[in-house]
């Protein structure tokens, strides 16, 4: 699924629909060679520049009015290192493609989100992430990132080359460079058993530091106007495999996750008053299941229900209580949400502007479907969040501006700094930019 295909007469839409940008001109290089040329050309006209993944993001992060750089033709494997356990991906190869060519050569990555349409560089300049007690996002098994700068030169970086790029380029939000390529950490390909099971949203929450501590993945979707959670445990096992069924997986992923929910969603934009009757229904339609499978088969799942989303990092220490005043807002607000919400968790890493930088987090995301009015559950949502001093992901929806993130990340001077010095005239800027890092 490509979802940056380019609209009527030169307008660019992201996958959610809720950003467009009409850029000066299109340049999709098919070399390192041709980017550092573009951005060069971009300089002499006086245009910014921007490179644009798959479009999944909800923010303009990706959005110019300048030169947008298209990479589908950077894509594929460039090297695999059994001895460093390493492989190099061209920045605009699908996650899609890299799981499974990985797959192939007997290998994986440790950890992974729940989609893999994105490009590596789309998803890991963001911030995507899984869950994991001890893995963490995709960014952080990066080990080594070249980028192209502003002045159109190569730079290298990793632990020991350039070490101050490479603790904030690993997620750079297209600030500090167009990245190129990115090496992963990635180890021999093992097996995951799922374990999906309801449960109650007062059990998960009472238990919720156990489910933690005992699951290498934990994470669960609890659906508004219920008091039903569905939880998901995924945890390495000996084996053997034995995945879904194929009919049994279209039946459960696409038939009832997809189709029947995109019914439900439309019953529900219809209808709004008939949404906490529908959740009720779609909750007590869950059942338990078990599957082991290669990893990038039990973490991504298929998204067909286009949708908008908010998404917040907590402390993970303080999500049960979040999670405790989302439910009373939702229950007094009159507000009427057919869309899950979903809860995961990450381990703190040292990247400058990760939403896990420095600090145990977990993550809570609410959605819903496009098209819909979200502002008002949306608002609701992020004065919880932002009370518990949250970081919103980067490419999701949020209105957070640079004197917040200079709050509740301690680096952010260190990223600001960094920027100052890799782009000074501000090649890589852009509304999105300006508002989050400060002009």
């Amino acid at each position: 699924m490509s979802s940056t295909a380019s609209g009527k007469n030169g307008t660019w839409r992201n996958w959610g629909g809720n950003v467009a940008a009409r850029p000066a001109r299109e340049v999709a290089p098919a070399s390192v060679e041709e980017l550092s040329a573009a951005i060069r050309r971009a300089a002499e006209d006086g245009l910014k520049v921007k490179a644009v993944g798959s479009g999944h993001s909800f923010t303009s992060i990706a959005a110019t009015d300048g030169v947008l750089i298209r990479p589908q033709l950077l894509t594929g494997i460039r090297n695999i290192d059994r001895d460093a356990m390493t492989v190099t991906v061209e920045a605009g190869t699908p996650l899609k493609r890299l799981n499974m060519a990985l797959a192939r050569e007997g290998l994986s990555l440790t950890n992974m989100g729940d989609i893999m349409e994105q490009t590596v560089s789309g998803a890991t300049s963001t911030g995507t992430h899984g869950t994991g007690r001890d893995s963490a996002s995709i960014a952080a098994q990066i080990k080594g990132l070249e980028l192209v700068t502003a002045d159109g030169s190569v730079l290298t970086c990793s632990e020991k080359e350039n070490p101050e790029v490479f603790a904030a380029a690993r997620i750079g939000l297209g600030a500090l460079g167009v990245v190129t390529a990115i090496t992963f950490a990635v180890e021999p390909v093992f097996l995951l058993t799922a374990r999906e099971e309801p449960m109650p949203f007062d059990k998960v929450l009472a238990d919720f530091d156990e489910l933690w501590a005992e699951n290498e993945h934990f994470e669960f979707y609890w659906f508004p106007h219920t008091g039903s959670t569905n939880t998901k445990r995924n945890n390495r096992s000996a084996g053997p495999e034995k995945p879904v069924p194929q009919l049994q997986g279209w039946f459960e992923d696409e038939f009832l996750s997809n189709g029947v929910f995109q019914v439900a969603q439309w019953v529900g934009r219809a209808a709004p008053a008939t949404i906490p009757a529908i959740a009720r229904i779609s909750s007590k339609a869950l059942s338990s299941r078990t599957y082991t499978d290669i990893p990038y088969k039990v973490f991504t799942s298929p998204r067909r229900v286009r949708f908008v989303e908010m998404e917040y990092a907590l402390p993970r220490a303080a999500v049960v209580e979040t999670l405790r005043e989302f439910k009373a807002m939702v229950d007094r607000s009159g507000l009427r949400v057919s869309f899950p919400v979903e809860v995961r968790t990450a381990p703190a890493d040292d990247i400058t502007l990760s939403t896990a930088s420095g600090r145990d987090s977990a993550y809570i995301a609410v959605h819903m479907v496009k098209g819909t009015p979200y502002q008002r559950y949306f608002t609701a949502a992020e004065r919880i969040f932002t009370a518990h001093e949250g970081r919103p992901h980067w490419g999701k929806v949020h209105t957070r501006d640079a004197e917040y993130f200079a709050q509740v990340y301690p680096r952010f001077d260190e990223f600001a700094a960094l920027r100052d010095r890799l782009d000074p005239d501000r090649r890589f800027q852009n509304d999105y930019l300006r508002r989050v890092l400060g002009a």
